[in-house]
């Protein structure tokens, strides 16, 4: 009897530290147009600005995004060229202030030490969180007929630690992960 409320205590706070620190997985949508057909394309350049703007100069996390782009669209089998490339990529980005609520919560514990057994009753009051949330939009063009043929998008809460190369090319392979290949990936 004793072993089986050990074992259901140990499994019940295993259970709630893995729930405790898993992060939520990010958001990822994409989307094709029906008429795409991906192997007539060889090669992608950048989408120039948009005329009349100035350019702003490189963030070291706009290089991070392009870099991250230029390796996921170089692995399907895209070559970059500056000369007349048949696609053409554009990214944005959009940050936002997000409430995350904890609502009222009862946790309930049972465990053992040695011969004597014990438990505990924990009440959680309610809370509200204030978080960034943000959004990387990447978009692939058909360049000779102006039109958008795929885009790919991830968004999750942002951590200044996590905007380094690899969390930036980690998070561009995720939001490209549905673009199709040209080529077989390798």
């Amino acid at each position: 009897m004793r072993m089986k409320i050990r074992r259901a205590g140990m499994l019940l706070l295993l259970a709630t530290l893995a729930a405790c620190t898993t992060p939520p997985a990010p958001d990822h949508q994409s989307q094709i147009a029906p008429d795409a057909d991906f192997s007539a394309y060889s090669s992608f350049g950048w989408q120039p600005p948009p005329a009349g703007s100035a350019d702003e100069p490189a963030r070291l996390l706009d290089t991070n995004i392009r870099n991250a782009i230029r390796a996921e669209m170089t692995r399907r089998g895209y070559v970059e060229t500056d000369q007349n490339p048949d696609l053409r990529v554009a990214w944005e980005t959009a940050a936002d202030e997000r409430l995350k609520s904890n609502p009222f919560r009862v946790g309930i514990g049972l465990g053992s030490f040695g011969s004597n057994v014990g438990g505990s009753v924990n009440v959680g009051s309610p809370s509200v969180q204030s978080y960034r949330e943000g959004r990387l939009i990447i978009h692939v063009m058909d360049a000779a007929a102006n039109r958008e043929l795929w885009f790919g998008s991830i968004a999750g809460s942002i951590e200044k630690s996590r905007l380094d190369a690899d969390a930036v090319a980690r998070a561009v392979a995720l939001a490209m992960q549905d673009l199709p290949a040209r080529t077989a990936v390798r």
